[in-house]
């Protein structure tokens, strides 16, 4: 019997490249994922990448080939880029800035049915600039968009977005987080109360964000929210998870405003700091499928979101969502939360259930896998394309 992602008109493996930016930890969990379901089935993969996200992600422990690319390209790093896709199969970049850089990598390059080589793009995130900054990222999304034979959306925003750009073919594909880490604490509670007291938040509610600190992740909604908790007591501690360019401005808002928040930095550790805490607040100005978001719904955390981009369809009902840009709500909605330990109770159980209706990481690896079957068919093959 002929294995599915062997095909007939197969008779070596498929080749593909992964092209991965400077993204953030969502894209390069999926590539990290999505190469190890690959090789897992056969598949012959390179990931290019900036080399810090092989340290902390490990594509080549995966079964990868890995091939550092620096963040930005000068024409040395285009040369590495092209080199690595010329044998490809297929490449599949993710993040417009990485289709950018793949598209011209694939230029003249010929695939298996005799054309240009298959580029697949999965669109992640977005980025909201402003001024001119905008017209260029247009112009960049529109070119990626259209020089991508498949544009897969981890979200319905990033479809449309996709299609308005002027894509040939555009699906929505959600990603798949990875599977939690079998090697949790023995005793919960235990872990839960240690990582509570290093934080100084025992007998204290536990607020927890996580993300990025730059001007889209919106902590500066968040440190607006907290003033509306300074004066209860107990205390609610607002602890973030994250390093960015923010952070110098957001740790000068805390010492100044005297806000009960503390900047945890780079944290390797998130499972334990999910477990620890009462809630988690997540109040971007935009998401496509938080990977924050995800792992709070999927421990069973109550979530209070911003509804942005794809954050309500990923979550239904099973999260507190408010509107963006709203600290008042986000405040209000946060503390009624904390004074209601049984609607806590409901939206951790309905998290769980949520979480258990989205696509697992063999799920995802087939999609992909389907669509990379559909542009590697040679001409004339019978199947439908």
């Amino acid at each position: 019997m002929t294995s599915p992602l062997t095909p007939p008109h197969r008779t070596s493996p498929l080749r593909t490249v992964q092209v991965l930016g400077h993204g953030g930890g969502g894209s390069a969990a999926h590539v990290r994922s999505l190469a190890e379901g690959l090789v897992a089935r056969g598949v012959r993969v390179t990931v290019c990448a900036p080399p810090e996200t092989e340290r902390v992600y490990g594509f080549a422990a995966a079964g990868a080939r890995f091939v550092p690319l620096a963040p930005r390209l000068d024409p040395a790093g285009m040369a590495v880029l092209r080199a690595a896709c010329w044998d490809a199969d297929l490449v599949h970049a993710h993040g417009p800035r990485s289709g950018l850089r793949a598209s011209t990598a694939v230029r003249g390059l010929r695939g298996p049915r005799g054309g240009r080589v298959p580029l697949v793009l999965t669109w992640h995130t977005t980025a909201h600039p402003e001024g001119p900054r905008a017209g260029m990222a247009h112009l960049m999304e529109r070119r990626v968009a259209r020089a991508a034979a498949v544009v897969l959306g981890v979200c319905s925003d990033l479809v449309d977005r996709a299609r308005a750009r002027g894509a040939r073919d555009a699906r929505l594909a959600p990603v798949a987080i990875p599977r939690p880490r079998a090697d949790r604490p023995a005793d919960p509670d235990r872990g839960r109360e240690k990582e509570r007291a290093e934080l100084g938040a025992v007998g204290r509610p536990l607020l927890l964000a996580v993300g990025r600190l730059d001007a889209s992740q919106g902590h500066d909604l968040l440190l607006d929210a907290a003033h509306a908790w300074c004066g209860r007591d107990p205390q609610p501690l607002l602890a973030i998870a994250g390093e960015g360019v923010r952070r110098a401005a957001l740790q000068r808002r805390i010492d100044g405003e005297r806000l009960p928040v503390q900047l945890l930095g780079r944290r390797d550790d998130i499972p334990e700091l999910l477990a620890a805490a009462d809630l988690v607040v997540l109040p971007s100005k935009w998401e496509a499928r938080s990977l924050i978001a995800q792992e709070a719904l999927r421990a069973g955390v109550p979530l209070v979101a911003t509804d942005t981009g794809g954050t309500r369809e990923l979550v239904g009902r099973a999260a507190a969502l408010v509107r963006y840009g709203d600290a008042t709500a986000l405040a209000r909605t946060v503390l009624d939360l904390l004074a209601d330990p049984v609607r806590r109770a409901a939206l951790a159980e309905a998290g769980r259930i949520q979480a258990a209706g989205w696509p697992s990481e063999d799920d995802t690896v087939a999609q992909v896998l389907s669509v990379y079957d559909e542009l590697t068919q040679p001409p004339g093959d019978g199947r439908r394309r």
